[in-house]
């Protein structure tokens, strides 16, 4: 459930604090006011798109968090810590800043997120009905997407597309190969010498580090011998040498602590420094045993890195890169050797599309049933938001053999709004109000069945109004016993039926517009409702009808 909104330098509001209930809620005010501005204000840190025009002019950024609680929705928890983005325990911040240039930064309970994380989370808490949603419902895909997800079949219908899909690449896979096959046979041919040649090589990975540095070793034996003899002998073994000048040092040093200790520290310094001397000449010592002019070795190690150099320009690659090389080839190699198998290519698709066909029937059976009870649901609505003589339906029409991506038939609403008629596709219809009340109708019912806390209508209830937006606001109303419901909307009826009721205004401070919101008492939305209902002149008489329609709540 949303908690609290907070909107820094939005569009034209500048500090806005919302503080949300549960139940139905309406927002109303003056058309212009800001209304929907808070709707598209909680859609920005919702993962909706952002764009500089929504930054306050004269500001340089604007801020939405929103807050809500997780009670109903303990999954999203699990969701939000396997992800690294879980906050304080049962609460959920959701934030979007958008610069003035336009770009835009995420966060999830203070954590940087991607917009796509933060639309992923704000689908499982909010949903919006806009007041154009009637025009996606003349499409298509979203009469399928709206069935299925009032009928909880989004999962399977996702895994349907996904077959289909790979059903599909397989196909396709198939008939290149089928296609290609020459091309195919000449490729697999050079890359075989290829990976026959670098497997002769057997150039292990950090060899060739390891084989220029013995080079290096070997090639400059005799100054390494030399220069270690010297450093050693000037450390320990010649007369002079620093370990012994060093101890002579400590030993005129010592006695003198007797006469003043402030010396031992000094002599802590140098006693330090002769133990790392000793320690240096020591691993001096086991070096220089170790290493030794060694022609015949030098001689194969030089076969060696020329062997890896002839290898890198005939590649043309580096010769450390030689290895990955190897592996990159004999990985194409095997999806060669795959695709030059037919037969198998074959049995894989002949098995994807048997798994699509199983899972698209699964889903067309029970397409069927929703849509029955869709239909059965949406005309009783109907008639409620008198339509009375309408007729709703779902249809749905097979589609060819190989189906589609969103299964074997297209889903598409029909309907009439005169006794008698047949039903016609829901675009060829429909006039504007009756869209209006059918997409309404809609919304309420598949809203019901949604799974997520909270739900909105922004001025979905336009074109309505009478006896039929009385019943439009006890829908909300009822929808609110088991939801949040946010409505905004300009009708009195409507907005009579809510628990709470919230006014919005735009003023002019400093010389811009800026928007204001009040939360109305019982006696102000009194006045707020007559204005509803009389507009400029507002009388004892509207006064008493406000009074009579908050009555009926």
């Amino acid at each position: 459930m949303l908690l609290h909104l907070s909107i820094r330098d939005f569009a034209i509001v500048d500090r806005l604090e919302l503080e949300f209930g549960p139940g139905f809620t309406a927002l109303t005010g003056e058309t212009g006011a800001g209304k929907s501005i808070l709707v598209d204000a909680l859609s920005l840190a919702l993962g909706e798109r952002a764009g500089n025009e929504q930054v306050r002019s004269g500001a340089e950024r604007a801020d939405v968090v929103a807050e809500f609680t997780l009670d109903s929705t303990a999954d999203l928890a699990d969701t939000l810590r396997e992800q690294a983005l879980d906050g304080d325990p049962n609460r959920l911040l959701l934030r979007r800043v958008v610069d003035r240039n336009g770009r835009s930064r995420a966060f999830v309970n203070g954590h940087t997120a991607t917009v796509n994380q933060l639309r992923e989370i704000g689908e499982r808490l909010v949903d919006i009905h806009g007041q154009h949603a009637h025009q996606s419902l003349l499409k298509a895909e979203a009469q399928r997407q709206i069935l299925d997800a009032h009928a909880g079949l989004v999962p399977l219908a996702g895994e349907t597309r996904d077959t289909y899909r790979e059903w599909q690449r397989l196909c396709r896979w198939k008939l290149d190969q089928e296609s290609n096959a020459s091309a195919r046979d000449a490729e697999r041919e050079r890359l075989s010498w290829q990976v026959e040649e670098l497997a002769r090589l057997q150039l292990a990975p950090g060899e060739w580090e390891a084989v220029e540095s013995e080079h290096g070793r070997l090639a400059h034996a005799a100054s390494l011998i030399e220069g270690v003899r010297g450093a050693i002998d000037s450390l320990s073994e010649s007369e002079g040498a620093a370990l012994g000048v060093l101890s002579g040092t400590l030993s005129q040093l010592r006695p003198l602590t007797e006469f003043d200790g402030a010396l031992r520290d000094t002599i802590t310094l140098l006693e330090s420094g002769e133990a790392q001397l000793r320690e240096a000449a020591y691993a001096l010592r086991h070096y220089a045993d170790r290493i030794e002019l060694d022609p015949g070795r030098l001689k194969e190690v030089e076969q060696r890195l020329e062997a890896i150099h002839d290898a890198g320009r005939k590649f043309r690659c580096r010769p450390e890169s030689l290895p990955e090389l190897l592996l990159g080839l004999r990985e194409r190699l095997k999806d060669l050797d795959v695709a030059s198998d037919l037969e198998t290519l074959s049995r894989q698709e002949q098995a994807a599309r048997a798994r699509y066909e199983e899972l698209a029937g699964r889903l067309s059976a029970q397409r069927l049933a929703a849509a029955v009870k869709l239909g059965t649901e949406v005309n009783a609505a109907m008639k409620e938001l008198a339509m009375a003589g309408g007729r709703f339906e779902v249809s749905l029409r097979s589609l060819p053999p190989e189906g589609s991506a969103g299964g074997n038939e297209q889903v598409e609403f029909l309907v009439t709004t005169n006794p008698g008629a047949e039903p016609r596709p829901l675009a060829k219809v429909a006039s504007g109000g009756e869209l209006s009340r059918i997409s309404l109708a809609i919304q309420v019912i598949t809203s019901r069945a949604a799974a997520v806390p909270t739900l909105i209508f922004d001025e979905v209830d336009a074109g309505i109004g009478g006896a039929v937006a009385e019943v439009v606001g006890t829908k909300l109303r009822l929808l609110g016993v088991e939801r949040q419901v946010l409505c905004v909307t300009h009708l009195p009826q409507v907005a009579a039926q809510a628990r709470e009721q919230w006014s919005v205004a735009k003023g002019v401070e400093g010389g811009s517009a800026k928007s204001r919101v009040a939360v109305l008492d019982e006696r102000s939305r009194i006045e707020e409702i007559a204005r509803m209902l009389g507009g400029v002149s507002i009388t004892a008489t509207t006064r008493k009808h406000a009074a009579e329609l908050l009555g009926l709540r």
